[in-house]
């Protein structure tokens, strides 16, 4: 049988699905490595600096790679998160009383308010950084990629459910939701009656995801997912030694970044 890379080469276009474009022609490991980097320095370097340098990183990486309207929903979606982020750092932060006013038993404080932004650009940074992957990474290249690097097809196979198991779990509400509603069920308009439509369509979902455990599993066994000995990859997605120097770097960098921060050894605003 001829080797994986061989027998990717031979294959024409249409079926490698090679991807095109600046950012999305990269490796998904150095996409990857890029949105682990920026989480670390994100999360591992202190005051203002390391989320605005990361912000700054991801919406450069979403505008060349003609995302940066696509990431929009995904920042609306953390407006609960930073909302509770802005309200309980300000209002609750410890140890501090250089209050900004009082209401009432509340008295919202400057070291809080200061606290709560950086902990929002943090959050943001690191959320749209992963949008940003999830955009330009289909997760078949993911898995393509990672199994041919070693990872074997039972951490392929976790990862894969992993990362679609949210998404196939709102289409399947989506769905039930609908059937639902064509044969009469009231789902919609008032707060009572959405609630009393939960139920419902929480049950199908359920049942749903269970019978859907076991359809995978015969699937997976009719394709010899279990079959002794490697597989013969026939996709082999972009690599070159400039990006593995630079996925070593980039981690290399940001480690040390972080690692400075939290000795202070450099003080950084």
């Amino acid at each position: 049988m001829p080797g994986a890379e061989t027998s990717a080469l031979e294959l024409p276009d249409y079926v490698r699905r090679l991807p095109s474009g600046l950012y999305r022609s990269l490796s998904p490991l150095t996409k990857l490595t890029i949105a682990a980097a920026e989480a670390v320095v994100a999360f591992g370097v202190r005051g203002w600096t390391g989320p605005l340098v990361v912000l700054a990183c991801v919406l450069a990486s979403a505008a060349v790679a003609s995302v940066l309207r696509r990431i929009v929903p995904f920042a609306l979606a953390a407006l609960p998160l930073v909302a509770s982020i802005l309200l309980v750092n300000t209002f609750l932060y410890p140890n501090a009383h250089d209050e900004i006013g009082r209401f009432g038993p509340l008295a919202p404080t400057w070291t809080g308010a200061t606290a709560a932004l950086q902990a929002t650009l943090r959050v943001v940074s690191f959320g749209l950084s992963a949008a940003v992957f999830a955009l330009t990474t289909p997760t078949n290249d993911l898995l393509v990629d990672l199994e041919r690097r070693g990872l074997g097809r039972r951490g392929s196979y976790v990862v894969g459910s992993a990362l679609e198991a949210v998404p196939r779990t709102v289409g399947r509400a989506r769905e039930v939701a609908e059937a639902q509603r064509a044969r009469g069920l009231d789902t919609q308009g008032s707060i009572r009656r959405r609630i009393g439509g939960i139920l419902p369509v929480v049950g199908p979902v359920v049942f749903g995801a269970l019978s859907e455990v076991e359809q995978r599993t015969m699937a997976l066994e009719a394709r010899g997912f279990t079959a002794p000995g490697p597989r013969t990859q026939l996709r082999a997605l972009p690599d070159s030694r400039l990006q593995k120097l630079s996925r070593w770097t980039l981690l290399g960098l940001s480690l040390a970044a972080a690692a400075i921060s939290v000795t202070g050894a450099v003080t950084v605003p």
